[in-house]
């Protein structure tokens, strides 16, 4: 269905479609931001805010750094990898501001997974903390890194706090393993050094790439989804329309410039990435950055501070919080919009959430390769449970069977998406960007959905055997792949099961060759290879899996039991 098919079914406030003409790049969009908002909050993290002014400053000195300091050219790519913290955004700014390509990296990332990103992408920078300095010390004669920057925990930290922040992490807590990476400059010198400076024009198009967002697309295989500046732009701009939502009396259901956005999702994700880290940029808001929302309680303390108005998160999430003893004590009297996206929202948590908050949970759908908003529920009362809502602005959608042919209101089939937050491809990987992408601009997301004659949207099934573990994607090929190297396995699978905590859990088969084999062993093994969510939670050892003809284990077959 084109997009004007959801031109009468939008509420008050919300246009059909979007104006990219007005920002050439992502550049033009921080820097009209930065002037316009220059006094207000941008991003807190331990108990520091930077205004929009600071992050100008910030970014521009890095950005000057990296074009004095460096060999690196508008294009080369730039792998970022941190959690939560203020170097994100200065990072992400002051690279982008260079002309580079940034590439988001978990920072829980095995060595492996390391490797296989930096490798594929060809980054010839790399920012990290400390804390994963083993690991990049390990990984780094494999790549073609040549600049490094180590960020500390407390480096943004004022004077002696932030010393004695890196003090404990590093001596008390134990968390930095002794590595040995000389070439690295320490992030804050970087900033420190350049201070003051203006990094030198570049000119970025909205064609240029500016991110390669990794992801598993339709294979198990991790492939850099090319996001353009047009790309990104385009789904800041959606995003900002769907803030437009008027409510019954006449007020923006996401209100003004400077109201508190609680961050607990990863920045490097793509959802946080582009709502948290690049649409507040137009809408001005101010990001709360949590560094690690599994410590519940530490998590609660800081929702004690602000009164904030919108937080996003997933059903896991959402259920730890409000398991806390101290959830009732929260202030949520501002509280206007709470989003759900990455994995299913269970009725019972959104109900819940609804009656001790007073606020409706509000479903979406994205993915990496659309930048990544597809979808997003109205606020205001009128999102649906079990629905994940209408499209953003200017965006198509059509099912399709399995032949190709579009199919009617209320009908399921492969969901496809065309608009101008489509990526671009996948990077160096045409015949894969092939495989999803048409001559007309068509993604095949991979997913099964329903529209109904209101224009929501309801994802009904998976076409792949994809695993999504607390809203993160896991691909069972990556996972069997690995596992079939151990030098007792003979063969291994890997399904999805449903999880209370996490909405599903990786279960893994395997078949032994060597019957000495213990599932203790499996586990250390797991935990060795795999960034932690991708660890399986179950495992079962048997003699045999089943199999089709030409020898494809049958994981719906393992799934039906």
């Amino acid at each position: 269905m084109d997009a004007s098919f959801w031109a009468d079914k939008r509420p008050q406030g919300i246009p059909n479609d979007i104006d990219l003409s007005q920002y050439s790049s992502i550049i033009d969009v921080f820097n009209q931001a930065c002037v316009k908002h220059a006094q207000l909050p941008a991003f807190s993290n331990m108990g520091v805010t930077l205004s929009y002014a600071d992050l100008d400053r910030y970014s521009a000195a890095f950005a000057a750094y990296l074009q004095q300091h460096t060999a690196l050219q508008p294009g080369d790519r730039i792998a970022i990898q941190m959690p939560n913290v203020l170097q994100f955004p200065i990072a992400v700014f002051g690279a982008i501001r260079a002309g580079l390509v940034v590439v988001n990296t978990n920072p829980l990332y095995t060595a492996r997974e390391m490797r296989h990103q930096f490798k594929d992408s060809g980054a010839r920078a790399l920012i990290f903390m400390n804390m994963f300095g083993h690991l990049v010390e390990e990984v780094l004669p494999d790549t073609e890194i040549e600049f490094l920057f180590e960020a500390r925990l407390g480096d943004m930290l004022p004077g002696l706090k932030g010393t004695l922040i890196n003090a404990a992490v590093k001596h008390v807590k134990k968390m930095v393993p002794s590595y040995s990476l000389p070439k690295a400059v320490s992030f804050k010198a970087a900033l420190k050094r350049c201070k003051g400076q203006r990094p030198t024009a570049v000119t970025r198009t909205l064609e240029d790439v500016a991110v390669l967002q990794y992801t598993g697309g339709t294979t198990g295989v991790a492939k850099g989804a090319m996001l353009t500046h047009g790309n990104l732009v385009a789904n800041m701009l959606q995003v900002y329309a769907n803030m437009q939502q008027i409510d019954s009396e006449g007020k923006k259901i996401s209100g003004e410039p400077g109201e508190v956005i609680i961050a607990p999702l990863p920045l490097y994700h793509i959802f946080a990435f582009t709502v948290n880290c690049m649409c507040m940029m137009i809408a001005g808001h101010h990001n709360v950055l949590i560094s690690n929302p599994r410590d519940i309680p530490g998590f609660i303390e800081e929702l004690k501070k602000w009164q904030f108005s919108s937080v996003v998160g997933l059903n896991t999430l959402f259920v730890a919080l409000m398991d806390h003893p101290d959830f009732d004590k929260l202030d949520f009297s501002r509280l206007k919009s709470t989003g759900s996206g990455g994995t299913a929202l269970v009725k019972a948590t959104a109900e819940r959430w609804e009656k001790r908050t007073g606020c409706r949970i509000g479903e979406g759908y994205g993915l990496t390769e659309c930048s990544p908003v597809v979808t997003s529920s109205p606020g205001d009362g009128l999102a649906r449970i079990g629905s994940v809502g209408l499209p953003a602005p200017g965006t198509a959608l059509k099912v399709i069977d399995e032949n190709g042919v579009e199919q009617g209101i209320g009908e399921r089939g492969e969901l496809c998406v065309k608009g101008p937050q489509v990526m671009k491809g996948y990077w160096n990987r045409p015949e894969a960007t092939d495989e999803v992408l048409d001559a007309e601009g068509w993604f095949r997301t991979g997913d099964v959905a329903i529209i109904d004659e209101d224009g929501f949207v309801s994802i009904v099934d998976r076409i792949k055997d994809l695993i999504i573990v607390s809203g993160f994607n896991v691909y069972p090929n990556e996972i069997e792949d690995v596992v079939a190297a151990h030098p007792k396995v003979a063969n291994a699978a890997a399904i999805g099961v449903p999880d209370e905590k996490s909405g599903e859990a990786v279960k893994l088969f395997v078949v032994p060759n060597d019957k000495s084999l213990t599932i203790d062993e499996l586990k250390e093994y797991c935990r060795a290879n795999f960034t932690g969510y991708k660890v399986p939670k179950q495992y079962e050892i048997r003699e045999s899996l089943p199999m089709s003809a030409v020898g494809k284990i049958l994981r719906r077959e393992l799934r039906d039991e």
